[in-house]
């Protein structure tokens, strides 16, 4: 029996059902939302909706035609069909099966007339359902309705021939692991481990897009583990599993990795703010040295932010993200300096170096804390606290948002008397000092620092 909650979709799509039994070709939903609803999860608010039916891309677009808000053919020679109903985006793909060659990175499409062999070529068996439309009726094959039901992660066919098919679903598993608290079939699991190279056949940018899709489940970390402990990792993000620093039986230290994706499951569920919290350590391995003093990661920051920056760029981020990130890396250790005392100059600072990445810089610090000496994870949360609070006052105080000298370009020329050029920058620059170390200084103080800065650059 199918549930009474499917309703509300069911009437969303009834235009287009209606005339696909005018058409006497059948339509059936697929895809996520059959899984979800069964789950009892909502549809999200502007959600597409996906479609399947034995008909041609040209018989799809006859039959929707008439009905459709819009239409589009972008992935027409892939057999979908795009159309807008009621507000809603909706794809009808023709039943098809995708086969990857051993050495390329785009599929071969075959188009199909049975529904069975549809879903026979889907990734797991929670997503191998389909509902009969416009008259419910539920098509499982492959018991994917009972393995929702037992927290399992199965392939449909062999996982071999799975992932064959499309070697990103070896990654894409991992996500279904961590998002849907799925323990994985013993036999997927053998299977990745001994396909795991084949991931080097599917584009840096459809495994970036992955990646970014398990970083952003409420919490990733059996996602995490499974790519490092299958293999995976090694042929997309190598410096994961190389946190796994070997344990030196004097020089005790806490597991890197494990403190990798403890910080990241903390942190709440912002694509930047994850990435960075992932690769926020990629530089100890690299940075590790024993002293008399214990094990130290000196400038494991500076060492780490090149690192993620040319791991991000060889998985096609672009090149905001990874300004974004390299910089978050950059700064994550800035604030245990606060420890020592903070100037009003240094917070300024802090809060100009961190920009726009202010809210993740402190969301990335306050979560890089996973200590379970629950007095010193106390003590740091009330430095940040302390920090947070000092930021605010500065705020109310000054443009601390906009920080910029008192002086601009303009008048910095008709003061001196000079034409555009360098001296102009480095006076804005001495401006801009002046402004971080004693605050807002006021026009006339401004120009009284310029002048005396300008006296100072002539010669004797």
């Amino acid at each position: 029996m199918v549930p009474t909650r499917f309703q509300a979709v069911l009437d969303e799509i009834r235009p287009l059902a209606d005339r696909f039994v005018a058409a006497d070709r059948p339509l059936y939903l697929v895809g996520g939302i059959v899984r979800d609803q069964l789950l009892g999860r909502p549809l999200a608010d502007g959600a597409d909706l996906d479609l399947t039916t034995p008909a041609r891309p040209e018989e799809i677009k006859a039959i929707v035609g008439p009905v459709a808000d819009a239409l589009w053919t972008q992935g027409e020679r892939f057999g979908t069909i795009g159309v807008k109903v009621g507000g809603r985006n909706v794809e009808i793909t023709t039943h098809r099966a995708e086969v990857y060659s051993p050495d390329s990175r785009k599929p071969e499409v075959a188009f199909g007339d049975d529904i069975v062999d549809d879903l026979a070529r889907r990734d797991f068996t929670v997503n191998a359902m389909a509902l009969r439309v416009p008259e419910p009726e539920l098509i499982d094959p492959f018991d994917g309705a009972a393995d929702l039901a037992a927290s399992r992660l199965r392939t449909p066919l062999s996982p071999e021939v799975s992932f064959t098919d499309d070697p990103l679903r070896m990654l894409r598993a991992a996500r279904f692991i961590a998002g849907y608290a799925l323990d994985p079939d013993p036999e997927l699991v053998a299977s990745v481990r001994a396909n795991a190279e084949r991931l080097s056949i599917v584009s840096a940018e459809r495994i970036r897009d992955e990646l970014d899709k398990l970083l952003v489940v409420d919490d990733p970390s059996a996602g995490l583990w499974f790519v490092v402990d299958t293999g995976l990792a090694d042929e997309f993000l190598p410096e994961l599993p190389a946190m796994r620093l070997e344990q030196d039986p004097i020089h005790h230290h806490k597991d890197v990795l494990a403190h990798t994706i403890a910080v990241v499951a903390k942190t709440r569920p912002d694509r930047i703010t994850r990435i960075a919290a992932l690769l926020h350590d990629v530089g100890k391995p690299k940075t590790r040295s024993f002293g008399e003093g214990g094990v130290t990661f000196h400038h494991h920051e500076v060492v780490g932010a090149r690192m993620a920056r040319d791991r991000m760029q060889a998985l096609k981020y672009s090149n905001d993200d990874v300004a974004k990130v390299k910089k978050l890396v950059y700064l994550h250790l800035r604030f245990h300096t606060y420890g020592m005392g903070w100037t009003d100059s240094a917070v300024r600072r802090f809060v100009r170096d961190a920009g726009d990445e202010l809210p993740e810089l402190i969301e990335l610090t306050r979560c890089d804390c996973t200590t379970r000496n629950r007095r010193k994870a106390e003590r740091l949360s009330r430095r940040m606290d302390e920090l947070e609070e000092r930021i605010a006052v500065l705020r109310a105080q000054e443009e601390l948002d906009a920080l910029r000298p008192d002086l601009d370009g303009k008048q910095v020329m008709d003061h001196l008397g000079l034409r555009p050029g360098p001296e102009i920058g480095r006076a804005l620059d001495h401006l801009l000092e002046l402004r971080l170390e004693e605050g807002p200084l006021g026009e006339e103080e401004a120009y009284r620092r310029l002048d005396a800065w300008w006296a100072a650059q002539q010669p004797s």
